[in-house]
């Protein structure tokens, strides 16, 4: 449960008197802007920043976090095992987390990081979160629909983790099209809450023409 949270960095205030809950096995996905705070906040629910309000976690909870894509790092001459031994885990539970995210080849770990595509890439980050069995994963802005293999995409792949280990996720996220979809509530937000709730009640184009700026369409499409 978040309640009245505020951060403030270097005298400007990046959040402003927010509050929501979000419950066990539950998806929150967080909608804004460019420079909304959206990755602020998920740093403060890890602890990382400091702040004013209240943050409370289930006592000894284990939260994942898997980054932004990190474009930078596949120039860095780091093998994929490398990278994984920077959590500083057995070779088990790297082998353990990648086969969760469909990686069955151990050898993959022997590449460098810039010689994969980015669909594996993208799987090897979500693994990454996945390291020390976590039950909140908190994922910033995975690439929008991006194919990881077959017909599969980044949000199959977490919808997928959700189902077999139970997670609740926080997902920031630009992608509309996967919203009513797989969220239970939607936070749209630009340094302070705009609206909160269940996406067919949230999610329509008034709001995100509010949350963005400019007139946006937006259309629920009905399943059989």
């Amino acid at each position: 449960m978040v309640k009245n949270l505020n951060v403030e960095l270097d005298g400007e205030k990046i959040i402003s008197d927010l509050s929501f809950e979000v419950k066990e096995g539950e998806t929150l996905m967080i909608l804004g802007p460019n420079g909304a705070g959206k990755t602020i906040l998920l740093r403060t629910l890890m602890g990382f920043l400091p702040f004013k309000g209240d943050i409370q976690w289930k006592e000894g909870i284990r939260i994942g976090y898997v980054p932004q894509r990190l474009p930078l790092i596949k120039d860095i001459p780091l093998s994929i095992e490398d990278f994984f031994d920077l959590k500083k885990v057995t070779k088990k539970k790297i082998i353990d987390s990648l086969n969760s995210v469909g990686i069955k080849d151990p050898s993959l770990l022997k590449k460098r990081i810039g010689a994969i595509s980015s669909g594996q890439f993208q799987r090897i980050l979500v693994a990454w979160g996945l390291i020390g069995d976590p039950q909140v994963l908190l994922f910033d802005e995975p690439t929008s629909g991006i194919d990881l293999g077959g017909e599969e995409t980044i949000y199959g792949l977490l919808e997928k983790l959700k189902k077999e280990k139970g997670l609740t996720i926080f997902l920031v996220t630009h992608d509309l099209s996967i919203v009513s979809r797989q969220a239970t509530n939607v936070l749209c937000f630009n340094k302070k809450m705009l609206c909160y709730g269940p996406p067919q009640e949230t999610i329509n184009s008034q709001n995100l023409s509010q949350l963005f700026g400019e007139e946006i369409s937006f259309y629920q499409h009905k399943h059989e």
